[in-house]
């Protein structure tokens, strides 16, 4: 497939060519170590100029857990999550958007609030790299856009296999608006991730494809997937290579895995991606191993551990990209970066100037 010309983020192939690059890790998993009460949810403990003041201190419904949030309550524990990753050697930060669709929002009454929470986020984030950034060691800023919580695939009632609790328009419409909220906020890259229903994704391509046609702007995409279980399959029933021709319309610049398996478990169906997709880039970023509510994140794996086990990815030359997914933090983050340093990046099949 032929590269499409990209408005931002244009070195960003180049880059991919010559290096492994590192995103970041969990949001939520570093959010989690505030142990931000419902008070704090709602605006307490931050009156910089740019916070929500009292804006929800009466609230009718519950806020806490909704941490996209906190792109307007707590800025200030967003910009502190994304400077750690910057610091640890991230190349791209994700928005503090994964659950900011008006879809997902539903569930706290705020789907009105959702496009002021990606433009928010999407800011904080860009503000991030700007700081971070220099001319040798750019750092990018990735829209995330993740699966919201309803299926557009699979029936929600198992006594009526046709029933559904969402459809592609309603999706198309969520995702939309997301992607101009980033896109107006100063996102470089488009993240497409966590995906468990494939149909689900294929509404936020769409809803992407559309934007830029609407504002003449064209960024890097990265579609990721999630493995579900040791079937192989994401949750809608496809395996990896036929998630991958399900998607690869959209010309990614890289495809990939993502959350619910560690590397240990993830790494035959990166190995299948890798034979898949071979004229496109390659990301990965599992979790932190398996959950663990006795551990300091919740999950089972030291950043050592982590990061020895994605090194032999990048060992094996499966992969583009390396970061982490729930239970990986900053240290784990560095420690990746350390770990495959001086590690080839994966070479694609055909010469770049093909």
């Amino acid at each position: 497939m032929q590269a499409p010309h990209y408005t931002r983020a244009a070195q960003l192939p180049a880059i991919l060519a010559q290096r492994i690059v590192i995103l970041d890790g969990a949001m939520g998993t570093m959010i989690q170590r505030f142990k931000l009460g419902e008070a704090q949810y709602r605006g307490e403990g931050y009156n910089g100029p740019e916070g929500a003041g009292e804006r929800f201190k009466d609230f009718p419904r519950d806020v806490k857990g909704n941490n996209e949030l906190l792109s307007l309550t707590r800025p200030d524990v967003i910009r502190d999550i994304h400077e750690r990753y910057l610091a640890a050697g991230a190349d791209l930060i994700e928005t503090n958007t994964f659950g900011a669709t008006t879809i997902a929002q539903e569930d706290y009454g705020m789907a009105d609030l959702a496009y002021e929470m990606n433009l928010r986020s999407a800011q904080l984030a860009r503000a991030a790299c700007n700081q971070f950034s220099t001319p040798e060691h750019p750092r990018f800023v990735a829209g995330a856009l993740g699966p919201t919580p309803k299926t557009a695939s699979i029936s929600p009632d198992v006594n009526d296999p046709g029933a559904r609790n969402i459809d592609f328009e309603q999706l198309r419409a969520a995702y939309h608006a997301q992607t101009l909220a980033l896109m107006q906020g100063g996102a470089d890259v488009l993240l497409v991730e966590t995906i468990f229903d494939t149909l689900n994704a294929k509404a936020a391509l769409f809803a992407i494809e559309e934007v830029f046609e609407q504002t003449g702007e064209r960024l890097p995409l990265i579609i990721s997937g999630t493995v579900t279980d040791a079937s192989g399959r994401i949750l809608s029933g496809q395996t990896v290579t036929a998630f991958w021709h399900s998607v690869r319309h959209a010309q990614p610049l890289a495809v990939g895995l993502n959350c619910a398996l560690g590397a240990a478990l993830m790494r035959p169906y990166i190995q299948e991606l890798n034979r898949a997709a071979p004229d496109t880039f390659i990301s990965c970023y599992p979790n932190a191993g398996l959950p663990n509510p006795m551990s300091d994140t919740g999950f089972d794996e030291t950043p050592e551990v982590t990061s020895r086990l994605v090194h032999e990815f990048a060992a094996e030359g499966l992969v583009n990209i390396l970061g982490g997914c729930c239970g990986t933090t900053p240290d784990h983050i560095g420690a990746i970066v350390k770990a495959v340093a001086s590690v080839p990046t994966r070479k694609m099949f055909y010469s770049a100037q093909t």
